[in-house]
Order: C-alpha cells, then sequence, then structure tokens
C-alpha cells in the first residue's frame, strides 16, 4: 500500500525506459523473420513480396550486410505496414544446409526475391546499402500491368519489346489475377497491359482473351487458347514467350548469366544488324534446342563488347562474331557464312562437350580430321586458346564469400 503514493511521482520518461526494457515499446525495432525448414513455406507462400537473405555468421560480407538489411525492413515497414505485403526474411545457412541447397545457394550473402512462396530468377544484386534495397522494393510494388482506356494504344506499342495484352471483362475477375500473377514474375522480360470492360470488348469475341506481340512490326500475333484460370498453363504459355531461347547478356545481367555455370554460345553482332540475330535464333532454334541445358545462348552488342571481342583477335569490324566462352577459354566458330550449315553449330558445340575444341588449340586437327597425306605436328601445340573473357564478370570476392573457397573469416 506505501508504493502507490509513490507512482504519481514517477517521471514518465523512467516509465518508458522501464517499457524498453520489458520489451512492451519497441520504436524502430527491426522485424527480420527467421526462416526454418518448419516456417519457410508457410511464411513466403503468404507474402506478396518477400527479400531472404541467405548468410554465413562467419562471412564478413554478411556481418557488414546485417545493420544495413535491418534498417531497410525499417524503412520499408513504414510504407508497407501490412506484414504480407513484404516480409524481410533470413537463412543462416549454417544452420539450415538443407534450405540453403534447396535454393542452390553458392555464395554469401544472397539476397532471393520470392513471390507468394516463387523465387524469382533475378536475385538483388544492387548496391548495399539501405536507400537501394528500399527502392528495389518499392520497385517490385508498382503494379506490372499498364491499364488501357483505348484500343489506338494498342497499335502504339512498342514493338522493339515483347508484348502481352489481356482483354478482360472485369478486373476483379479469377481471369485477371491470373493474368496480374503471372505479370508480377514475368515484369522484367515482358511488358503487360491489360484492358477492361467496354474498352476491351471488341477484343472479347469468345470470352476473356490474351494475346502476345513479338518484336518486330511484321511478326504475327499469337494468341493464348489455354484455361486463364489455371495459373501453370498461363505462366508457362507467358514465359515462353517472353523469356527467349537466345538472350542478350549486358553488363547489367552478366553477373546473373555467369552465375548459371553453363558455357556461353554468343553472337557478337551490331546493335542494327537484326537479320543476324534472327538467322542466329534460327538455327539455335532448329540444331540446338536439344542442348538448352548445358549451353546458354546468347547475343551481345559488338560495341559495347569491344575487349572479348579483342580477346579473340576480332573487332566490332569483323561482326557478326560467334565463339564459346567455356570460363576457362574462347573459341572461335571459324565462318559465320556456315551458319547454316546442317549439322554445322551443333557440331562446334558437341566439340566444346568432347573436349575436341580444347585439344585441337594445343595439338592441331585430330587424327580422324586429317586430310590423306598430311604431315603430322608431332604432338607441338599448334596454338593456345584465349582465355575466357566473361568469367570475369562472375560474381566478385570483393562482394561475396564464394563457396567451394576458403572461409573468409574475420
Amino acid at each position: 500500500m506505501k508504493l502507490l503514493p509513490i507512482l504519481p511521482y514517477l517521471d514518465i520518461r523512467f516509465l518508458t525506459i522501464i517499457l524498453l526494457v520489458m520489451g512492451l515499446s519497441s520504436p524502430g525495432q527491426p522485424e527480420i523473420t527467421s526462416l526454418d525448414t518448419g516456417n519457410i513455406d508457410d511464411i513466403l507462400n503468404n507474402a506478396g513480396v518477400a527479400l531472404v537473405n541467405f548468410y554465413a555468421d562467419w562471412c564478413r560480407f554478411s556481418q557488414m550486410l546485417h545493420p544495413i538489411f535491418e534498417e531497410a525492413s525499417n524503412v520499408v515497414r513504414e510504407e508497407y505496414p501490412d506484414a504480407k505485403q513484404v516480409v524481410f526474411a533470413r537463412v543462416d545457412c549454417d544452420q539450415h544446409s538443407d534450405i540453403a541447397q534447396r535454393y542452390r545457394i553458392t555464395k554469401y550473402p544472397t539476397l532471393k526475391l520470392f513471390r507468394n512462396g516463387m523465387m524469382m530468377k533475378r536475385e538483388y544484386r544492387g548496391q548495399r546499402s539501405v536507400a537501394a534495397i528500399a527502392d528495389f522494393i518499392r520497385q517490385q510494388k508498382v503494379d506490372p500491368v499498364k491499364e488501357i482506356h483505348s484500343l489506338e494504344e494498342v497499335n502504339a506499342v512498342d514493338r522493339s519489346k515483347r508484348n502481352i495484352i489481356g482483354y478482360f471483362e472485369k478486373k476483379d475477375s479469377e481471369n485477371y489475377q491470373t493474368f496480374e500473377k503471372a505479370a508480377n514474375i514475368l515484369r522484367d522480360d515482358c511488358v503487360f497491359l491489360a484492358a477492361f470492360g467496354a474498352v476491351s470488348e471488341a477484343e472479347r469475341f469468345s470470352g476473356d482473351n490474351v494475346i502476345y506481340k513479338p518484336m518486330g512490326e511484321s511478326v504475327p500475333d499469337m494468341v493464348y487458347l489455354g484455361s486463364l484460370t489455371n495459373f501453370d498453363l498461363t505462366y508457362a504459355w507467358a514465359q515462353d514467350k517472353c523469356v527467349p531461347l537466345v538472350r542478350e547478356i549486358t553488363f547489367e545481367n552478366g553477373e546473373e548469366l555467369t552465375e548459371e555455370g553453363i558455357p556461353f554460345l554468343i553472337l557478337f553482332h551490331v546493335k542494327e544488324d537484326a537479320e543476324s540475330l534472327e538467322k542466329f535464333q534460327h538455327e539455335v532454334a532448329r540444331q540446338l534446342i536439344s542442348e538448352k541445358g548445358s549451353i546458354n545462348f546468347l547475343h551481345a552488342d559488338c560495341d559495347k563488347f569491344r575487349h572479348p571481342l579483342l580477346h579473340i583477335q576480332k573487332t566490332p569490324a569483323d561482326c557478326p562474331v560467334i565463339a564459346i566462352d567455356s570460363f576457362r577459354h574462347m573459341y572461335v566458330f571459324p565462318e559465320y557464312k556456315d551458319l547454316a550449315i546442317p549439322g554445322k553449330l551443333k557440331q562446334f558445340v558437341l566439340d566444346l562437350h568432347s573436349g575436341k575444341l580444347h585439344r585441337e588449340f594445343h595439338h592441331g586437327p585430330d587424327p580422324t580430321d586429317s586430310t590423306p597425306g598430311q604431315e603430322e605436328t608431332g604432338g607441338e601445340a599448334a596454338s593456345s586458346p584465349p582465355e575466357s573473357s566473361f568469367q570475369k564478370l562472375a560474381p566478385s570476392e570483393t562482394r561475396y564469400t564464394i563457396l567451394g573457397r576458403d572461409r573468409d573469416e574475420l
């Protein structure tokens, strides 16, 4: 009873300190969700957007990122207070190696982006600052679908990009929800547009409709014939249209492509030379579709990638040029004009896998390829293949601890 008279005299600041210590008031405390095998699926499946930090405590780069990641989560939480809109989470890969293996973590720290439980192909590789990470999340929250208000806008779409256009009766329909979900995942690969109600009526002659407008003014449109209530079918169709068999390599996506770990078959061409690119795409689809999982099919701007060209003793004036970068060496396809010869490009790739390209660079043509009567080289090295140029675009040891190498402990 004697304590009661004391309470009116307690300083309010003193009470605040007590509450903070007790954990009853915690302004600014980061809400980073620790993921484990028991909660990871539930948390990620129920998050509109989740940014997950895969780390190891002994990695100095992970240690440096922790306070930045936490402060970025505070900034984002202020803008998106709904816990299911945006989730910041982390995985201790030493404690949960099974999760690290599941998501193929090869370096620390790795920041993976998830949407409704699905891991996005492109991870966060930007600047490790509070502002940059927060801005990245803001970009992910922007609606990926641009609404069309008149059909005249369809005729004005940029045909240098891949466009997918949906025509829906209602915006709150299940069909549109499926379309929007696919657009969220493929937002970096295609431009998505949609029209609703009276604006879309002329294009909805048999119900809600989705079409793909490929790159190029003269290329015909393609119509989606599957069910719009089936997300897997819709997404698979859209992915096939948005992610080309032959992708462009740039300095922005070079690290990502290199980290896939399979050799590059690259067409170097002048940016305006669409004809050479079209021929290369056609022959890759005709000869090499079975090799899709063993080699990356890419094209590169000759002017931007002058250095790799010089590496193989070529200049932009020599383009178009086809080459393989195995991440150890570079090999040049002998003559671009031979591209259309049946099986020629495929044999070039098969010779890489068999080791023949490397062997012949060091020791000249294999005996089975020698012309009758041709003198033997006696095993002397005929030439030495140029070293890989694109390996330099791989994740840097100044930003990451690369797994499989010595631990970077403090």
